[in-house]
């Protein structure tokens, strides 16, 4: 039957491919889940919407009150300067420093003093509730016997304030907001600027004690200050006076000589380097020029003349032959032109410029003479200044040692005398502030008395108290709908164990059935074994042919008639299931009443040896059975059961103390000849079979049985039961037609089935006579 499904990797249930679930499914999911638990949720959200209620009228209101201190960065420049040292830019870091001095237990001590709140209740004592009288009385039991203090009143009333208080910073800026809880609003904002008050005052308090510390020390340090800078001063005057240093304008004497003859020296020698100069370029020309007085022609006397003599030596006398040379050279190119070069004028003309140049050169050795005096002298000048500066070195060298002591003398000095007026200064400027102490902190908004109060929200705790038992609602509903381990829908069954579902037999209610025959029946009912009882649901095919029972119950049947034709197989059907008390005995006897009815041959056999539960409903009185049959004490005939009513012929199994091997008894050949014989005559045979979780009985019936239906109660039978029964029994999962989910509420069902809610809607099944 079902070895094409079966697993080919071993696994004993074939393991179906999940589909990814998809956002559709996901909804389904959690509305069937709303559906199915929605009492529970319900039930969790009331309660914690009362709890909410109860926490409103029990927790007395408090009222809140603000007050914002700013940490101001500016401060003026006058104070910034009489400070002892500069001060510290605020950066966000020491802001939050401030935080923490808002919050702690110093400045909380002394709001405490200041406003006497170790004689307020609400501090020290109880301010109504019943369980702060029950901590009062409690707490003066304790202090009548520990003998409580002022100090510690001081410590109780200090730590209720500080646990009403929260300190904290408006975003990135320099406010700090101090918030203040009570359960008066007047207190609250008189309670607030306390503590903004006492912050400030402990900060300019402080500031003072810096101050006045620094001053003190600062006073001490200005005395040895002044020791040391006059006893420095007086060693540099008598060093001087010892090696007999003079110093003239803030200079000493022979520094200053030294100055001036190296002012010399250098003068002397710019002196030397011009005559040197000029002597060399007279030199330069006479060496390029006729000296002997020989003529020079052409246009290398004009150059020389010319480039050298009036550019280089500029002399009135020079400058004046040079016009006149010039005048004639002109005065010649013009008549050599006019009259030809041999003219007698032209020869004239140049004989004159001969002589012109003559005088020229004459004019140069003069001065060539001239400048080697002014040179000679000096050198002399160069050469005497140098030896004095020789001299002046040499004794200056000699008074190194002693200026080398005197400048670390004079160092010495300068720096004490620096000290001490740097220090002096500081303590100037720490008298000036001492008598001006400010901070950076002041109040920008000062509390006051809120108009609301601030707890209990009433709206965010109903809100709370709602959405939060909603949540946990959802929450217990969704694990308790996930530890529902057992069978609600037909999908599951099909999923879980790999066979298809064939019916789901609704639930009904006890008592259904006539305990009355029909009419005409009267006399038939008086013969014996004749199932007369007309009482439980089995009569239900009968007595209600168009409810949804009977439409289950011929669905099985359906199943087993196409699963007889597809296999070629007689209809010999058993059912069992994996636990007693699910219905299957039931659901056979239903089946064999509904085909007797058809008018078809059937025999119900009841084959629950030990506990023949369908024998005690048709056949309580039965004294023989299929035991006495088999042991050949009785023969079928003479045993079996038969309603009138529907010709149903009824195999009962009566009860036998000490039948223990009935497994044996099921497995026999007698067994086995039994239900071939049963063949020939009965064209379908219904046997009910024991459950296969307690007893191994419906094993030994492989032979017996050609398909079985699996009973599984709805709602009731564990997944991991039916898992490990159907495991532990292959010859009957493999045989296995289908399972039958019995004692369906049809009414629950579409909660659990979402997508195929409607498809049990019994207004579908009215409109074909079909009643529930």
């Amino acid at each position: 039957m079902l070895q094409a499904q079966q697993s080919s990797s071993g696994l004993d249930m074939p393991v179906p491919v999940p589909e990814e679930p998809g956002l559709a499914d996901m909804a389904s999911f959690a509305i069937g889940i709303l559906r199915r638990q929605y009492l529970i949720i319900l039930f969790v959200t009331l309660v914690a919407t009362s709890m909410g209620v109860i926490y409103l009228r029990m927790i007395p209101p408090t009222y809140t009150a603000k007050a914002q201190i700013l940490i101001d960065r500016s401060k003026s420049a006058f104070l910034q300067q009489q400070g002892v040292l500069p001060d510290t830019p605020i950066d966000y870091a020491q802001v939050d420093s401030q935080l923490l001095i808002l919050a702690s237990e110093r400045i909380a001590a002394s709001v405490v003093k200041n406003l006497h709140l170790t004689e307020d209740p609400e501090f020290v004592g109880t301010a109504g509730g019943l369980a702060d009288s029950l901590r009062e009385r409690l707490g003066d039991s304790l202090g009548g016997l520990l003998g409580y203090h002022d100090s510690d009143l001081l410590r109780q009333a200090t730590g209720v304030l500080l646990g009403n208080l929260k300190v904290n910073r408006i975003g990135m800026s320099f406010v700090i907001e101090v918030d203040y809880r009570s359960r008066s609003a007047a207190r609250a904002a008189q309670i607030a600027n306390a503590i903004a008050d006492a912050y400030i005052f402990d900060q300019m308090e402080a500031k003072y004690e810096v101050q006045h510390r620094a001053g003190d020390w600062l006073q001490t340090r200005v005395d040895e200050l002044r020791q040391q800078a006059t006893a420095s001063e007086d060693a540099v005057n008598a060093y001087k006076a010892a090696n007999n240093i003079v110093a003239a304008g803030g200079t000493l004497i022979k520094e200053q000589e030294l100055g001036e003859l190296n002012r010399q020296v250098v003068a002397a020698r710019d002196k030397t380097s011009e005559s040197l100069a000029r002597l060399n370029r007279i030199e330069s020309v006479q060496s390029r020029g006729d000296l002997g007085g020989s003529p020079i022609d052409g246009a290398r006397s004009d150059s020389t003349v010319d480039g050298t003599v009036s550019d280089v030596l500029s002399n009135p006398i020079i400058t004046n032959l040079r016009q006149q040379y010039l005048e004639l050279v002109n005065r010649e190119a013009e008549f050599s032109q006019r009259y030809g070069k041999d003219h007698a004028a032209v020869v004239n003309l140049r004989n004159q410029i001969r002589d012109k140049r003559n005088s020229i050169l004459n004019e140069l050795r003069r001065l060539a003479e001239s400048f080697k005096s002014d040179y000679v002298i000096a050198k002399q000048r160069q050469d005497s200044v140098e030896k004095d500066l020789a001299k002046a070195v040499a004794q200056s060298q000699e008074t190194n040692k002693t200026q080398a002591g005197l400048r670390q003398l004079e160092s010495a000095a300068q720096t004490s005398r620096s000290l001490y007026d740097l220090f002096l200064q500081r303590y100037m400027g720490s008298l000036q502030q001492q008598t001006n102490v400010s901070t950076e902190a002041r109040v920008v908004a000062p509390a006051t008395p809120p108009d609301r109060k601030s707890a209990p929200k009433t709206v965010l705790v109903l809100a709370l108290s709602v959405f939060g038992g909603l949540g946990l609602g959802a929450g217990l509903g969704f694990l308790r709908d996930i530890m529902d381990r057992v069978f609600r829908t037909g999908e599951q069954i099909e999923t879980v164990l790999g066979v298809p579902c064939v019916a789901l037999v609704p639930s009904v209610k006890k008592g259904t059935g006539s305990s009355q025959a029909p009419p005409g029946r009267i006399a038939a009912l008086d013969s014996p074994r004749t199932i007369c009882s007309r009482a439980g649901a089995f009569w239900t095919v009968v007595d209600s042919p168009l409810s949804g029972f009977t439409e289950a119950i011929r669905s099985i049947k359906l199943a087993a008639d196409l699963q007889a034709a597809m296999n070629g197989l007689s209809t010999v059907i058993g059912f069992t299931s994996s636990v007693p008390n699910e219905g299957k005995s039931t659901t056979a006897g239903s089946l064999a009443l509904l085909i007797g009815k058809m008018g078809h041959r059937v025999i119900l056999i009841d084959c629950d040896l030990r506990n023949p539960s369908l024998t005690r409903a048709l056949a309580p009185n039965a004294a023989t059975g299929i035991v006495e049959v088999l042991s050949g004490t009785k023969s079928v005939e003479e045993v079996i059961w038969r309603c009138p009513v529907t010709n149903l012929a009824f195999l009962p199994a009566t009860e036998k103390s000490g039948l223990l091997e009935t497994s044996e008894i099921l497995a026999s050949g007698a067994t086995k000849k039994l239900f071939e014989q049963l063949r020939l005559s009965y064209d379908y045979i219904v046997v009910d079979l024991p459950p296969l979780a307690p007893i191994v009985d419906v094993r030994a019936t492989g032979g017996l049985v050609d398909f079985y239906f699996l009973v599984v109660e709805w709602g009731s039978t564990k997944i991991d039961v039916v898992q490990h029964a159907l495991n532990s029994a292959r010859p009957v999962y493999e045989n296995l037609v289908g399972a039958v989910l019995n004692k369906t509420n049809m009414d629950q069902i579409g909660r659990y089935d979402i997508r195929r809610r409607d498809y049990y809607d019994n207004k579908h099944y009215a409109r074909y006579g079909y009643t529930t």
